[in-house]
C-alpha cells in the first residue's frame, strides 16, 4: 500500500498536478499511523467510549465474593478489572478476602491475622451459599494471579486487577504480581501512605487514591502523581470529571449499595468516567450495551 502512494506522489510531483497530489496526501495520512497518532489510540488516553467495568470482589453473583469460584464467572464475562482484596496471614501469605475477620464469610472466626496459611486454607469460604461452594477456599494471592495471568495468555481481551491493599506490605505483592507478569496494568488502591511506600518499591506503580472533596485535587496530585482517582460517587459530575482528565489522570468510582442503579451507569457514561465498579456487572452490560 505504502509503495502505490509513494509511486502515485511521485508520478504527480512530476507533472505538477496540485490539486491531485494534495488529494493523494490526505488519502495517503489517513492510511497510514504515525506513531503519534497510534499513541493516542493506547488505552491510556480518555475516551468518551472506553468505559469500563471492575468486578467490586471479583463479584459474579453465582458465586462467594473473593473467591476462585466467582473470579472464573467475572473472567467469562470479559471483565477489564477484578477486584481483590489483599491481607496477611500470621506467617507472612497473602490471601483474597475483604473483612479483616473470619466471621462473615467463611465458617471460622477471629481476625484473619492471628492465623498462619495452613489453618485459614481449611477454612470454607462459600458462607451464606449453597453446599455446591462448601468446599471453596480463600484463595491466596498467587492462585488468583496465576489464574488471571492464564486466562490472559489465552484471550484476545485481558483482565487486569484492581489491587484493594488492606494488609499487606509493597514488596511481596509487587513480587507476586511481577512473577505472573500483571504489575505493569495493575491498579493499587489503599491509604496515601501505603501508596507512597508502594511507590518506592516500584516507581511505576498505577496508584489510585481515594477522592472524597475536590479541593484535595491538587495536593493529592503533588504527593502520589496517581494514575487514576476512586472518586466518592456523591461528588462525581461532569466538572469533576473534566478537571481530573485536565491533569491526565482517570476517574474511576464505586456504584455500590444504593447507588448501583441503571440510572447511575448510564450517568458515569455520559460524564465521561473511565471505570466503574459494581457487584451486578451483568446489570451494567445491559445499560451499556456490552
Amino acid at each position: 500500500m505504502v509503495y502505490i502512494f509513494q509511486t502515485m506522489i511521485s508520478y504527480l510531483m512530476k507533472n505538477k498536478s496540485y490539486f491531485c497530489l494534495t488529494a493523494a496526501y490526505f488519502l495517503f495520512t489517513s492510511f497510514i499511523r504515525t506513531p503519534e497518532a497510534s499513541a493516542c489510540r493506547s488505552s491510556d488516553v480518555y475516551s468518551p467510549d472506553s468505559l469500563k467495568v471492575s468486578a467490586h470482589r471479583g463479584n459474579s453473583r453465582l458465586a462467594p465474593e473473593n473467591t476462585l469460584a466467582t473470579f472464573r464467572e467475572v473472567l467469562k464475562m470479559k471483565i477489564d478489572y477484578i477486584e481483590i482484596d489483599v491481607r496477611t496471614s500470621k506467617d507472612g501469605r497473602l490471601l483474597i478476602l475483604h473483612d479483616g475477620t473470619l466471621n462473615r464469610t467463611t465458617n471460622g472466626e477471629g481476625p484473619m491475622k492471628d492465623f498462619d496459611e495452613e489453618t485459614l486454607r481449611k477454612l470454607s469460604a462459600g458462607k451464606g451459599f449453597d453446599n455446591a461452594f462448601a468446599s471453596e477456599k480463600i484463595p491466596t494471592l498467587e492462585e488468583t494471579c496465576s489464574l488471571v495471568s492464564k486466562w490472559n495468555a489465552e484471550h484476545h481481551q485481558g483482565t487486569q486487577l484492581y489491587v484493594d491493599c488492606k494488609d499487606v506490605q509493597p514488596e511481596p505483592l509487587v513480587k507476586e504480581l511481577a512473577r505472573y507478569k500483571l504489575l505493569k496494568d495493575a491498579v493499587f488502591y489503599g491509604s496515601d501512605d501505603f501508596l507512597l511506600r508502594l511507590k518506592t518499591v516500584y516507581p511505576e506503580a498505577k496508584l489510585m487514591p481515594a477522592l472524597n472533596k475536590p479541593e484535595d485535587i491538587t495536593a493529592k496530585i503533588e504527593k502520589l502523581k496517581p494514575y487514576a482517582f476512586d472518586v466518592k460517587w456523591q461528588i462525581m459530575d461532569e466538572n469533576l470529571v473534566k478537571t481530573i482528565h485536565s491533569h491526565k489522570i482517570k476517574a474511576f468510582t464505586d456504584l455500590l449499595g444504593f447507588t448501583d442503579l441503571p440510572a447511575n451507569y448510564k450517568k458515569a457514561s455520559d460524564i465521561g468516567v473511565d471505570v466503574i465498579q459494581t457487584d451486578f456487572v451483568q446489570k451494567v452490560y445491559g445499560v451499556l450495551g456490552r
